[in-house]
């Protein structure tokens, strides 16, 4: 959503110099020419600079852009942590979400397996398994699923997708609504490190991610 709205302003950049160009031509009747592209119309210009922007701004960094394939190493993760909140972000992304949600995911992820796909539980959910650690009661998908990076992540984001104003709520309590983890502010202290890798992952801004 936030590359959709960078591409947007660039649209509107260019409209604007393609109609301050036109309006200084010098001569009536000569068509314009394009400087990349000699003896193409204002139109095709504006079509090819229009399609070059466009994929300039869905992979510009600070537009969030996708993850890419060679993953950046990430201070304090291992190189199996960084793969599994590139899991997390891409499925958020591919449900359409914002960062801070992207954000929510990793820091829970972080906040119940330290980004790791556990195959055991704890005292308090003997059944938990995966990333996020999800129990065992039909909720979650089946064993698999839950064991599945972006299967996990996915169920996490419908179900935070569920969350009415959680753009208003801090993060841990969003993530507390989902989880119904036992204490509501225990996934503030991995927010800032969801940050930071979110931004690694994805280049956008932690200014931007944080607003």
């Amino acid at each position: 959503m936030d590359g959709i709205a960078a591409i947007s302003a660039r649209i509107a950049a260019i409209q604007q110099t393609i109609a301050t160009v036109s309006a200084a031509r010098p001569t009536a009747g000569v068509t314009p020419v394009s400087p990349d592209r000699p003896g193409t119309a204002g139109a095709s210009s504006f079509a090819a600079v229009l399609e070059r922007e466009t994929v300039a701004g869905t992979a510009r960094p600070g537009a969030g852009g996708a993850v890419a394939d060679a993953l950046p190493a990430v201070s304090g993760l291992t190189a199996e942590q960084v793969r599994n909140a590139a899991a997390v972000v891409r499925a958020g992304q591919g449900m359409g979400l914002s960062l801070r949600d992207q954000v929510i995911g990793v820091m829970t992820a972080l906040g119940e397996s330290s980004l790791r796909v556990l195959d055991h539980g704890d005292r308090a959910g003997p059944d938990s398994r995966g990333l996020f650690q999800q129990r065992d009661n039909g909720a979650w998908g089946t064993l698999a699923q839950r064991m599945d990076p972006t299967a996990s992540a996915q169920s996490f984001f419908r179900a935070l997708s569920g969350v009415e104003g959680r753009d208003a709520m801090a993060p841990t309590l969003v993530a507390h609504r989902v989880q119904r983890n036992a204490d509501p502010q225990h996934y503030t202290r991995w927010w800032d490190q969801a940050v930071d890798v979110v931004s690694r992952l994805t280049g956008a801004p932690a200014t931007q991610i944080r607003a």
